[in-house]
């Protein structure tokens, strides 16, 4: 499905019309210089679109221009949705937060805890704490990623595969198998890491419903929301939709097809962390259902007092990133932000030194998209586009500051 025509006067929703064209000049600039290909942004308040914009090509080289109803990567922007489906489990009585991992997943029952030592010839110690499920939905299990490159767990995970990809013969359960026999980065809850513990999760998701989690996101979530383009993979005919990636390359953006390739196909791995495709249109959806309390068009999903369990900080003692997390891979600036369950909080504005509200909640995705829901303002935003890492440019920051300087009530 397409994103309507916005036929709101946006005044009458507090923004200034005129001052929200800057959105689309500034990137347009990005399109214009060749630092992005294409993209797709809405802004959203009351549950209502209010403004969308685009610009360039779903591919470049080809002449592909961009859509409303163009198909992206999402990447971890995969992680809110999965988090959101384990809430659910949690309503329905699966397991309590506080519940050890070990239960379910065997590795994990006594897990380990690196000490010293090279990846070949690791020295570790017994955990002193379990590996609990609201860690998992934190990132303060001592779970990692292959591709941070910066901790020998880190190169444990890729000796065994495990890069910004998956070895080839690992489906979810033995992905799972494998990172769960390495030894942990730290404690449990002692620290934060951005990490594969979203993917665990869409493990436990499929033990504890009986369904594979593909099934399981779609008959819970995608299906009733209307998001129709929320997939695990582009089927052949909706190709033409399907933006190339991109990467930087001395301040251009060049074709990366090695890695667009296997939003092709079917994958053997379905990635709660990072492997849906989805559109702006189904994305502001979930969005919305967010922004709502867990509610809409009279289905709920989640109660509102769930929801606001997961969007305070857990981190202990109100700790923001910038302190709390390990040295490790950051798609944006961390000061003033804790994290949720699933979600990055902002929880000191001046710290953070961005227009944001207190209390919005957010992630983004390795493609440099990104969304953020402010229940201050009643707003939601989503940017869309393909140009691999995130970090490359500060879309993100740039965006908060186009979007709040425009709500003038």
């Amino acid at each position: 499905m397409t994103l309507r025509e916005v036929r709101i006067d946006p005044s009458e929703f507090g923004f200034d019309p005129r001052r929200l064209e800057r959105i689309q000049s500034h990137f347009d600039a990005y399109v214009h210089d060749r630092r992005l290909s294409g993209w797709v942004a809405t802004v959203s308040r009351a549950g209502e679109l209010v403004w969308c914009g685009k610009a360039g090509h779903l591919d470049r080289e080809h002449d592909i221009a961009v859509r409303d109803d163009a198909i992206w990567r999402i990447y971890s922007m995969t992680k809110p949705i999965t988090s959101v489906a384990v809430m659910m489990l949690y309503e329905e009585g699966r397991f309590d937060l506080n519940d050890d991992v070990g239960q379910w997943i065997e590795e994990l029952r006594s897990p380990r805890v690196y000490v010293s030592g090279t990846p070949n010839d690791p020295v570790t110690a017994p955990a002193s704490e379990p590996v609990r499920v609201h860690h998992l939905l934190t990132h303060t299990s001592g779970l990692t990623y292959g591709f941070n490159y910066l901790h020998p767990v880190d190169a444990m995970y890729r000796k065994l595969g495990y890069d910004f990809g998956w070895r080839n013969d690992a489906d979810l359960a033995r992905a799972v198998h494998d990172w769960c026999s390495t030894p942990l980065l730290f404690e449990p809850g002692s620290h934060w890491n951005y990490s594969v513990a979203t993917d665990v999760l869409g493990r436990l998701i499929e033990i504890w419903s009986g369904q594979t989690l593909d099934q399981f996101i779609r008959e819970r979530l995608t299906v009733p929301l209307a998001m129709h383009d929320t997939e695990w993979w582009c089927p052949p005919e909706k190709r033409d939709r399907l933006a190339m990636l991109y990467v930087p390359y001395e301040g251009d953006s060049f074709r990366y097809e090695e890695y667009a390739a296997p939003a092709e196909r079917s994958p053997r791995v379905l990635s709660g962390g990072a492997g849906l495709l989805s559109t702006a249109y189904d994305y502001n959806r979930f969005m919305t259902m967010l922004l709502r309390g867990g509610e809409l068009d009279g289905v709920r999903y989640l109660s509102r007092r769930t929801l606001d369990l997961m969007t305070q900080n857990h981190l202990p003692h109100n700790a923001d990133l910038e302190e709390f997390a390990v040295d490790s891979f950051s798609e944006t600036a961390t000061a003033g932000k804790g994290f949720g369950l699933g979600f990055s909080v902002v929880i000191d504005q001046v710290k953070n030194k961005s227009l944001i509200s207190e209390g919005s909640y957010a992630w983004g995705g390795a493609a440099s998209t990104a969304f953020w829901i402010d229940p201050a303002e009643d707003l939601s935003v989503g940017f869309f586009t393909q140009l691999l890492p995130s970090s490359t440019y500060p879309i993100r920051r740039e965006l908060e500051q186009l979007v709040y300087q425009a709500l003038v009530d």
